[in-house]
């Protein structure tokens, strides 16, 4: 009888300790799953996106969000935000806390899927 007791709290352990590290829709996938390049990401980044979230991908006040220590990053794939990214956001959405557009692919229509999967992939080794 103990020796159920402590298998079946076993498995529950793991269980639960399995659920805490992922896993499930929409959460953000292993890093190992992750399809960019972070050194070309940088250079894509510094030439479009540090406009409105700044060199150092903190955000600039009253334009682009702190990637940095974003939740919203954090809980999307890489596939989420990239077609996040391309589609934009604009001012009048009510998830956008900034009140100020987000263009289509950063409002730069040249960047491939490629392209912001490197983006996102430098972002990342932002986060913190």
């Amino acid at each position: 009888m103990k020796l159920r007791m402590v298998l079946l709290f076993c498995v529950i352990a793991l269980g639960l300790t399995i659920a805490a590290c992922g896993g499930g829709a929409g959460g953000a996938q292993p890093a190992g799953d992750r399809k960019g390049d972070a050194t070309k990401g940088k250079t894509k980044f510094d030439g479009t996106c540090v406009s409105c979230h700044g060199p150092d991908a903190k955000g600039l006040p009253g334009l682009g969000k702190d990637m940095t220590t974003s939740a919203f990053i954090k809980g999307q794939t890489d596939q989420q935000l990239v077609d996040f990214v391309k589609k934009g956001r604009t001012a009048n959405d009510p998830a956008n806390t900034t009140k100020v557009d987000m263009p289509a692919k950063g409002g730069n229509p040249a960047l491939t899927d490629s392209d912001l999967f490197d983006v996102i992939a430098y972002v990342r080794t932002l986060m913190k």
